[in-house]
């Protein structure tokens, strides 16, 4: 069993990104599910009403970074104008998942 606060005996980091730009009708939540989910991140993404795209992610310092690395840049046909990230203490989450618009 895996000890609390640790993902394969490493600790757990956890961040808040807010991705702005054309990152709406773009695939870019589907594409983030999939690539949180290859990467093995906890956590959710979802859209916000003003156009931009939130995601809580969860993992290891590898895992996020490589997950914001890939939010920086999104898919085909996004174009991410900026990303802005807040640390923030993790909450042992299962999975990865997208969340409804707020």
């Amino acid at each position: 069993m895996e000890p609390e606060g640790s993902h394969d005996g490493e600790p757990l980091v956890a961040v808040r990104i807010i991705v702005t730009g054309r990152v709406q009708g773009v695939g870019f939540r589907w594409c983030a599910l999939e690539e949180g989910r290859r990467l093995g991140v906890r956590g959710w993404v979802r859209n916000l009403r003003d156009g931009s795209v939130e995601a809580s992610v969860e993992g290891t310092s590898e895992q996020v970074g490589a997950m914001s690395r890939w939010l920086r840049k999104g898919p085909r046909g996004a174009a991410v104008k900026e990303l802005t990230s807040h640390p923030r203490e993790p909450e042992g989450v299962q999975g990865f998942e997208i969340l409804g618009t707020v």
